[in-house]
């Protein structure tokens, strides 16, 4: 398969797994009351933790994060490295933007994780590491969230997998902007903690 193919069918690839919201989904079979009118109104995982449903919130994780992972793996089988990366990149923009919600979705750090995973594992565990060391001390999932992905390309760059860092620091711009509400909430001192229920 060619770049001219193997590339855009990557992107979409992608923005369609990304694009699956697993958060909504599951609440409503579940039955609770739509995801979007709780807490933040956000569809992944940290606003599911905010309906008292911890086995929920932890599917909805682990589920967000596999789509972005095999987002990659597909379009890398089929398309080699590019076309892998470039699935990452749609199956972020899927899960921000999806076309079945009014491209009204989530804020993409369980994708973001995932999509570690397919392309270079240690940085996810990295991502992951530096997020929980600092939601134990803080409580704050956003500030978690922030402080990873700003390290995560700098972490990258170093090992020299300077596509990837570029990769990593276009997602971590767009995990930025999604989180523009909860950074102005966090210099104000209101934003919520993990845990806390709207």
């Amino acid at each position: 398969m060619g770049p001219e193919v193997a590339l855009p069918l990557g992107l979409v690839i992608g923005y369609l797994l990304g694009s699956i919201p697993f958060g909504l989904i599951l609440t409503r079979l579940a039955g609770t009351p739509d995801l979007r009118s709780i807490g933040s109104g956000n569809i992944g995982a940290t606003n599911v933790l905010r309906t008292g449903r911890k086995g929920l919130a932890a599917a909805t994780l682990v589920l967000d994060a596999l789509k972005g992972t095999a987002a990659v793996i597909i379009a890398g089988y089929l398309g080699g490295p590019e076309a892998a990366m470039l699935a990452g990149l749609g199956a972020f923009l899927g899960h921000l933007f999806p076309v079945w919600l009014k491209f009204r979705g989530g804020k993409g750090v369980a994708v973001y994780i995932g999509i570690l995973i397919g392309l270079f594992w240690p940085a996810a565990v990295l991502f992951c590491a530096i997020w929980l060391a600092t939601a134990v001390l803080t409580r704050y999932s956003s500030l978690s969230a922030l402080i990873a992905s700003v390290i995560t390309p700098l972490f990258l760059l170093l090992l020299g997998h300077s596509a990837l860092a570029l990769l990593s620091a276009v997602l971590t711009l767009l995990l930025l902007y999604m989180h523009r509400a909860n950074i102005q909430r966090l210099r104000t001192g209101t934003e919520g903690k993990i845990g806390q229920r709207s």
